[in-house]
């Protein structure tokens, strides 16, 4: 391609709203123009390293046994009713009518329509493993779309989905998918960090996030020094700093301990003045706070729960005073879409007591839950459901039993690893790709059977896998770049090498055109920059655009014996004389070496 037929519209300047590097970098390299608030269009340049990405996520699907499908983007609003989240994934989901007042989904990801599909084929296990992929458009209406591509409101997924018979086959498929996501990653260049995560509302049994540090990072990450445990903040665990105690237990380990009595504790609520106020530890506290889960589910919650389960549940959270309740692992632990405190009128209504003063001892109607922590703590202080007042020496299992005890605790870097006990630190990450054990939460309520080998109807597991497009490309940009521009992997770059003539006329033009030709023979992507432009604007167009290899020819080396170009890597200092009839050959070789090193890194099995 010359670059005179190409468009390329560089920019000297980003536009002041481009807040990240990759946004501002896609922006000036002429990749990508924004429609409207969330919406980027590609433009040539950026969609050729597109395309590059799509042909490596579709080598590594293709290499598991993943088959490629091409769902509809606009769904009917009758499937996501199906499964219950036409009502619970909110105004992210954006809802259409077309002409007969029928409802539709343009669809934020594809559990539904792809669930649908198969349901209406399947019949026998002899079908089963399957897994079908799409690489597709998704919309999702976020708040606040920013940082350019990374999070926009329309952009690129691949996803899979596989059925299975059984929790081994299930498993299999789902180590598959890991290894897969970790060679696309290696393969374009990226330092990932896999981390174990919630499944927030795609429900299921486990799952597990591909993250890229970045200091706009919308996760934090728990990561160990001294093993390989590594955990969205919102999935972590830690090595607990107490013994925990079941209920006959603590009421025993309470025998003889001082009872439970009133301390007046007038105008002080909140864990800080208490502390001031009774000159004692934030660790001596049990912090009681009142939460409304919305659309709570679940198994565990029916031994709780009489009759239908309501839309809106209020329950109430017990954690020990120097922590902190972790929402996610509470709506998780509750199947529930959300959970949000509850307002203030509320707190008062269940516990009787303002805020800052509620406490478990002698509460009743509403379900309790409390951390681990609080298993532990005998002689502890909490609210004591009357304004100014809270109790002492409150004992777990003597002086109240709560209905659930679960790890609902945010972990922080000041824990200890639960595996090797070791030290915790904090990054900040974007998810690039996630991967989920679905079970049976959609292929359930949408009615998926197949007949087993003994003839019996079954309900297939289901698996998820996702990768965002959009979001890996411009992580590659994040993490390869300097102070002049792009700094592309090869396996991604637009063009793999450029050719820059100082002057196109003559015994360059020549020149450059042959070499242009012969790289192309050789199965490289050549760009060659034909402008009526100075050599500097040359080289600093080429240092932005990021392409890997830069050929310069000039009269000079031409005139000398043998007849020489420049040659140069991006990134790199040092410039080369390579002689003209030489030069296609070690570019083309040097760069099949690099692709097979990167394809190869990314072989993992």
């Amino acid at each position: 391609m010359k670059f005179s037929k190409f468009f390329i519209p560089t920019l000297r300047e980003a536009p002041g709203d481009a807040a990240v590097i990759s946004h501002k970098l896609m922006l000036r390299s002429g990749m990508i123009r924004r429609l409207a608030n969330g919406l980027f269009a590609y433009l040539p340049l950026g969609l050729r390293s597109f395309r590059k990405l799509e042909r490596i996520i579709r080598e590594e699907m293709d290499a598991t046994g993943a088959l490629e499908v091409k769902p509809t983007v606009v769904v009917p609003a009758e499937l996501w009713k199906e499964s219950g989240r036409w009502d619970t994934m909110g105004e992210a989901l954006l809802r259409v009518k077309n002409r007969q007042n029928g409802d539709f989904v343009i669809s934020p990801t594809a559990e539904e329509a792809i669930t649908a599909l198969v349901r209406d084929d399947l019949s026998s296990y002899k079908q089963l493993p399957l897994n079908l992929y799409q690489i597709n458009t998704k919309y999702r209406d976020e708040v606040r779309p920013r940082y350019g591509v990374m999070r926009g409101r329309e952009f690129v997924m691949k996803d899979a989905y596989s059925f299975h018979t059984d929790d081994a086959s299930l498993s299999r498929t789902y180590e598959d998918m890991g290894r897969a996501y970790r060679n696309i990653f290696r393969r374009c260049g990226l330092s990932v960090i896999p981390v174990s995560a919630d499944s927030g509302a795609m429900g299921g049994s486990g799952s597990e996030e591909f993250m890229i540090e970045s200091e706009i990072g919308d996760n934090t990450l728990i990561l160990c020094k001294s093993c390989e445990y590594a955990a969205n903040v919102e999935k972590a665990a830690c090595k607990p700093d107490f013994v925990p105690a079941g209920i006959a237990a603590a009421k025993e380990a309470a025998a003889g301990l001082p009872a439970m009595s009133r301390i007046d504790t007038p105008d002080t609520k909140s864990i800080a003045e208490l502390c001031a106020f009774l000159k004692t530890g934030a660790n001596k506290f049990i912090k009681t706070l009142v939460y409304q889960a919305a659309n709570p589910s679940g198994d565990l919650l029916k031994a709780h729960i009489g009759g239908d389960m309501p839309a809106m549940l209020p329950i109430v959270a017990l954690i020990r005073g120097d922590l902190d309740v972790n929402e996610t692992k509470l709506a998780s632990l509750l199947g529930a879409s959300d959970v949000a405190l509850a307002a203030d009128t509320e707190v008062t209504r269940i516990t009787g007591a303002p805020v800052g003063f509620a406490g478990p001892a002698g509460l009743n109607g509403v379900l309790i839950i409390a951390d681990e922590t609080v298993s532990a703590m005998t002689n502890a202080i909490t609210g004591a459901l009357v304004k100014d007042a809270h109790y002492q020496n409150v004992a777990f299992g003597r002086d109240f039993e709560p209905n659930i005890i679960a790890d609902i605790r945010t972990v922080t870097a000041n824990d200890r690893c639960p595996v090797c006990g070791g030290e915790f630190y904090e990054k900040k990450g974007n998810e690039l790709g996630h991967i989920f054990k679905l079970a049976c939460k959609y292929t359930k309520v949408m009615k998926v059977s197949y007949l087993d080998v003994d003839g019996k109807a079954q309900t297939p597991l289901m698996g998820c896998y996702g990768i965002g497009l959009d979001r890996t490309l411009a992580a590659v940009i994040e993490e390869h770049n300097d102070g002049a521009g792009i700094i592309w992997p090869l396996p991604l770059a637009p063009f793999e090498a450029l050719i820059v003539p100082v002057k196109y006329e003559g015994a360059v033009k020549e020149a450059s055109d042959n070499l242009y030709a012969e790289l192309g023979k050789l199965g490289i992507d050549v760009l060659l920059d034909d402008r009526d432009e100075r050599p500097g604007v040359k080289f600093n167009d080429g240092d932005l655009i990021g392409i890997p290899f830069r050929v310069v020819i000039g009269d000079k080396n031409l005139k000398a014996q043998p007849r020489r170009i420049e040659l140069k890597r991006r990134g790199e200092d040092e410039v080369r004389l390579v002689e003209l009839e030489r030069a296609a050959a070690i570019i083309a070789e040097e760069a099949r070496t690099e692709l097979m090193s990167a394809y190869y890194a990314g072989g993992e099995t």
